[in-house]
């Protein structure tokens, strides 16, 4: 028996907007504006969601898209991994997003004090693309919901779900936008894409506290004004670490158009007090890291910093009756490496070939098939996370007596490839712990 769940939602405070060009012509059988019919709807045009969107509409289901935001929005998330443009790929995405001009990344560099590591993603152990992007969000998710769009899926901004009914092939979801305009669409399947939004997790109850620690960030875009002679490589992403504090890391992410992302992440008992400062509150901890202090010496800060606080999530179940959850929605870590983006398109993959399945009456394990492949590689991803913050990592990154096939096995991780099993660091993750004593001085 299906449930009526509400949810005292926050008006959106986003312009109205519907999908636009051509793709009013492309929505394959979702009917009016107001009482839609379609196989699945996906709350949510962040990536995981316009992914399972292109997808599912290469296998000819009608696709309705709700985001409650309106696009273009500024969203953090800026650094993809190089895993991620196998399903950019798969999705019909990569050519439009090679195509855009984002910053090529080939790497990170680690720094911390005097040492510097750089960590070149094409020494990796694992097949596959040996780089990535620095992207701005607004442009990056606009550009995959445009794919979506061409692929014949019906994109609606600014369209809050404001109620869901779920039963497989019997959805129902309630819909309102910022000019007092309602409906209801019903469907077979729903998949839940709304990141830091939650939708279905805070409505059906099945939202849980993440078992890492109470985290947040400081961040904000600013023009670098970065010399060219600076030594700073802008193909990589740059972690350095607080002179004082280990736990506290920055992270630079350069993009082609003379601006970066800056931001900061550590325990929040010792980041509050900076967050409540906002901006100020960021340049005095920068100011403290002397790579950092000297290499923005000249930068143009010309936004308001924002906060992330206890930003990591979970769910009691990440799939039931007539929906599944996918990317942030029902799993996330942590930013420093930079796996939230491609955590959540392959959540959208994995589940699509599941609800592939499921939408043409075939058995289909969703436990097997979904969940427990994806969290494959999130285990992998959560043990480095853990690792990190203990300092393990930390110490084999820094090490001058790595060995050369451990290190490209990291690397791979560190590029994403956490579910590649041929890789014994995947397969093992407590491996680290054992290269990480040897490590030790």
């Amino acid at each position: 028996m299906s449930e009526k769940h509400n949810k005292n939602s926050e008006k959106c405070e986003d312009c109205e907007e519907n999908s636009t060009g051509n793709n009013r012509e492309k929505r394959q059988g979702c009917a009016s504006e107001h009482n839609d019919d379609c196989d699945v709807v996906i709350i949510g045009a962040g990536p995981a969601g316009t992914v399972a969107a292109c997808l599912l509409r290469q296998r000819g289901y009608r696709v309705l898209v709700l985001e409650r935001q309106r696009f273009p929005r500024f969203v953090i998330g800026e650094s993809l991994l190089p895993q991620s443009l196998q399903t950019l790929e798969k999705a019909g995405c990569l050519a439009a997003v090679s195509a855009y001009g984002f910053q090529r990344k080939t790497g990170a560099t680690f720094k911390s004090g005097e040492r510097s590591v750089d960590v070149i993603f094409e020494d990796k152990f694992s097949d596959g693309p040996g780089h990535a992007f620095h992207v701005e969000r607004a442009d990056f998710d606009q550009i995959l919901a445009h794919c979506a769009m061409e692929q014949g899926a019906d994109v609606r901004f600014a369209h809050e779900v404001v109620a869901v009914d779920l039963k497989r092939d019997d959805c129902r979801l309630d819909w309102r936008n910022r000019a007092g305009q309602s409906g209801q669409v019903r469907c077979r399947f729903v998949l839940d894409a709304s990141g830091y939004g939650r939708v279905l997790p805070r409505v059906l109850g099945i939202d849980r506290p993440s078992s890492l620690p109470m985290r947040g960030a400081l961040f904000t875009h600013f023009t670098d004004h970065i010399a060219a002679d600076s030594g700073h490589q802008r193909n990589t992403t740059l972690v350095a670490i607080h002179p004082h504090n280990p736990a506290l890391w920055f992270w630079l992410i350069s993009f082609a158009n003379g601006r970066s992302s800056l931001g900061v992440v550590g325990d929040l008992a010792d980041l509050q007090p900076h967050q409540a400062r906002g901006l100020a509150g960021l340049k005095a901890l920068v100011a403290e890291e002397p790579n950092l202090s000297r290499l923005l010496r000249h930068a143009d800060f010309d936004m308001p910093a924002q906060t992330l606080s206890g930003y990591s999530s979970s769910v009691s179940q990440f799939y039931g009756d007539g929906f599944a959850l996918l990317g942030n929605a029902a799993e996330f870590l942590d930013p420093v490496f930079s796996s939230g983006v491609t955590v959540a398109m392959h959540s959208a993959d994995l589940a699509v070939q599941a609800l592939d399945k499921t939408l043409a009456g075939q058995p289909v394990d969703w436990r097997a098939e979904y969940v427990d492949c994806l969290m494959q590689g999130v285990d992998v991803f959560r043990y480095y996370v853990e690792s990190w913050y203990n300092q393990r990592l930390q110490q084999v990154i820094f090490s001058d007596a790595k060995n050369a096939q451990i290190t490209a096995m990291i690397t791979a991780i560190l590029a994403g490839y956490a579910w590649d099993t041929g890789n014994p660091f995947v397969k093992h993750p407590e491996r680290l712990d054992t290269v990480a004593k040897l490590c030790q001085p």
